[in-house]
């Protein structure tokens, strides 16, 4: 795939999300940034892209709303003329034990991880087959991937992560035809969390074969071998330095 004058649309991401995106603009790429409450974080990986001089677009959408998923795919057509690559990235992530979830805590994270994931798709894939295919990757994560939970009180997080990995291959497959390539990430130790304390750093680094977090800019690599790859298509890739084999 030629990069030069593209359009992408990612959603969700923030601090990844940002390297993502001006890495795509580093490839001639143009790029829409969704988000929800995270207005500042969208506005900053704006500004980054537009210094590399490619046109970018913040949108503001709740991907748990029908409506705003497909308003911010035509928002995005409208004001940068196309799509071609969609990045799903927004996703929930939080511990709450087994006896204290609600239907609501399962709704929303499913609504968030999968079910926008396919509103987004369903919305962007016509105006890629109209200009001959594109590119759609999902992100799921490390574990899920490896069909195996290893930590409990992530109930709705795995399934709706499980989930992510069907809905790609399942879209791949749906898509084939129109030179659509349905991919998705499944990220392992990246970035530590803000709060994560030393201790449990140094116990993830440990239980990592490469030994290290890996950093926003493996994830960002990652996208751009799909977005480059004209036959890859229906595969989850683990981006985990090792995580799952060990």
């Amino acid at each position: 795939m030629n990069h030069a004058g593209l359009v992408a649309l990612i959603t969700g991401g923030k601090r990844i999300g940002a390297v993502v995106a001006t890495t795509l603009a580093g490839a001639g790429v143009d790029v829409a940034m969704v988000y929800n409450r995270s207005r500042q974080e969208a506005d900053d990986a704006i500004v980054a892209v537009r210094k590399l001089g490619r046109r970018a677009l913040a949108v503001q959408a709740d991907v748990t709303n029908d409506q705003a998923c497909i308003t911010a795919v035509r928002d995005t057509i409208r004001e940068l003329g196309r799509l071609d690559i969609l990045i799903n990235m927004a996703s929930l992530y939080s511990a709450k034990p087994f006896g204290q979830l609600t239907a609501a805590d399962w709704d929303r994270q499913l609504a968030v991880d999968v079910r926008a994931a396919f509103l987004f798709a369903h919305a962007a894939a016509p105006h890629m087959k109209q200009h001959g295919g594109g590119r759609i990757i999902n992100f799921a994560d490390w574990i899920a991937a490896s069909a195996r939970p290893r930590y409990p009180g992530y109930l709705p997080y795995y399934v709706a992560k499980a989930g992510v990995k069907a809905l790609t291959e399942a879209l791949a497959l749906e898509l084939a035809a129109d030179q659509i390539l349905v991919n998705a990430i499944a990220p392992g130790p990246i970035l530590a969390p803000p709060d994560m304390s030393a201790a449990e750093s140094d116990a993830v680094v440990n239980s990592t074969p490469l030994g290290r977090w890996g950093g926003e800019d493996e994830i960002a690599k990652a996208v751009m071998f799909l977005v480059q790859s004209d036959f890859v298509t229906g595969e989850t890739i683990r981006v985990d330095g090792g995580r799952h084999i060990k």
